[in-house]
């Protein structure tokens, strides 16, 4: 990765980790080595956006995933807390990169219409993370754990429904990520997986079996056995690079065969709880 990349890299990192303060772009560009004479022109032609636009995605994003998730907060806190005057400035904003107002996304979160906007970071971290050579494998014997599953069976457009019923249910049952593991069952690549048939699973661990109810909650175990586990830490968008350097290179290196049983990830923390810079999710490869 270039030195040149690597600082613009750097930039998105900074403003993640500075979305709740008046971003000051002389700082910005003290701590990436970047002339501030000449930084705005180089975002715009590195990112093809603003480095104004670029703050406003990332704390769109961040928006979004509070509206989704966090469905105790109000509207006007979400958007004071992002750095929006009023209600109506926000939910202005909002239309135009989400083409939903914040209540309707509340009610049927859709990241697609605002994904087109947000595809040169998305470039830039999958560029990053598919040069890193900083992967780092483990071993692990995990023990079996029994878990409550919501089944999310279709389009991932709709992914965001069925975590935030997972939410209501386990807010329910008074079971917070503080006290039960959060895991993801990963059958499938949905860049690979036609939308109708995509599978993914979102868990906890549970220490009695969950009874019949109305949320569709069901019993699973994650089996005892060996486990390769990489800790990737940053945000969801550059996941899939890591899951593929566990299939594609560690496992053919390793001349381990898979078990009977899909990869999984565990949450360790929580975006937007966190900033993306500082998520870390642990990626379980069941091996033999």
């Amino acid at each position: 990765m270039s030195v040149y990349h690597h600082r613009f890299e750097k930039v998105v990192s900074y403003i993640e980790q500075h979305l709740d303060t008046n971003i000051d772009v002389d700082s910005l560009c003290d701590h990436v080595h970047l002339s501030k004479f000449h930084f705005h022109r180089q975002c715009s032609a590195y990112f093809g956006i603003s480095v104004t636009k670029l703050i406003r995605l990332l704390r769109l994003k961040k928006a979004a995933f509070q509206l989704a998730y966090r469905v105790e907060e109000r509207i006007l806190d979400i958007a004071l807390k992002n750095g929006y005057s009023s209600h109506e400035a926000f939910s202005r904003t909002f239309k135009k990169y989400f083409l939903k107002s914040p209540s309707s996304f509340r009610q049927s979160p859709d990241w697609a219409p605002w994904r087109f906007h947000y595809e040169p970071v998305l470039k830039l971290r999958t560029e990053t993370m598919h040069n890193s050579k900083d992967f780092n494998v483990d071993l692990i014997e995990v023990d079996e754990t029994l878990i409550a599953v919501k089944e999310h069976r279709g389009t991932p457009r709709l992914l965001g429904q069925s975590i935030r019923q997972f939410i209501e249910w386990r807010k329910a049952q008074k079971l917070p990520p503080s006290k039960s593991k959060t895991y993801n069952l990963v059958y499938d690549d949905p860049t690979t997986t036609a939308p109708e048939d995509y599978r993914f699973d979102i868990c906890c661990a549970i220490v009695t079996p969950v009874a019949a109810n109305s949320y569709n909650i069901v019993n699973k175990v994650i089996p005892a056995g060996m486990c390769a586990v990489l800790r990737h830490c940053g945000s969801d968008d550059t996941i899939g690079n890591a899951v593929n350097y566990l299939y594609n290179q560690w496992l053919p290196e390793s001349g381990r065969e898979l078990r009977d049983f899909p990869l999984y990830f565990e949450r360790v923390s929580f975006f937007p709880d966190v900033s993306e810079n500082d998520v870390i999710t642990d990626i379980f490869l069941p091996i033999e």
